[in-house]
């Protein structure tokens, strides 16, 4: 019996976007397509205990309560840039509205005066398009500029992260039901 092809990520590049906003405010955006269903990449976003294993300078994310669709996680980030150690930590109240695709969260403590945002899973005729949408406003002596260099590199890298996991759980379960 052969092995089912092994499934890769599209070679289209990351479509990204960003909006300077007033008082230190960014909103960025990026997504892909994906040859997968939406549960295959809703299981990876919502495996909170485990995203550190594959999403780069996440040091930490711990579960620390869920109330029927109303998560709550704690995450703590680093990262080096500039030559300097930086690392950020967040307590998150995530909405799971599965049903919609939609995985929304925003920081009720932290050390960013505002990050909020949303992972969006669509249906497409080909698999999902993936997207995920971030507004975050630094505190007072932040440098924006350098942060949101970092944060337009870290959400390609988080959505491509994402995607290769969902990708790689995918192809693990085509092989076991190949043999």
């Amino acid at each position: 019996m052969q092995p089912p092809p092994l499934l890769t990520l599209p070679s289209e590049p990351i479509e990204q976007e960003i909006e300077r906003l007033p008082s230190a405010t960014r909103r960025l955006a990026a997504q892909l397509r994906l040859p997968l269903a939406e549960e295959a990449v809703w299981q990876v976003l919502t495996d909170y205990e485990s995203l550190p294993t594959f999403i780069p300078n996440l040091v930490s994310s711990r579960l620390l309560s869920r109330d029927g669709s109303f998560v709550k996680v704690e995450q703590v980030g680093s990262q080096k840039f500039v030559g300097l150690s930086f690392s950020a930590s967040v307590r998150l109240e995530l909405q799971e509205r599965c049903a919609e695709g939609i995985l929304s969260f925003r920081m009720v403590s932290g050390d960013f005066r505002r990050f909020e945002g949303a992972w969006t899973v669509v249906k497409t005729s080909d698999g999902v398009r993936l997207r995920y949408e971030l507004l975050v406003q630094a505190c007072i002596g932040m440098p924006i500029a350098l942060i949101e260099q970092r944060l337009r590199e870290d959400l390609a890298t988080n959505l491509r992260c994402v995607a290769l996991e969902a990708l790689r759980r995918a192809q693990a379960v085509k092989l076991a039901e190949a043999f």
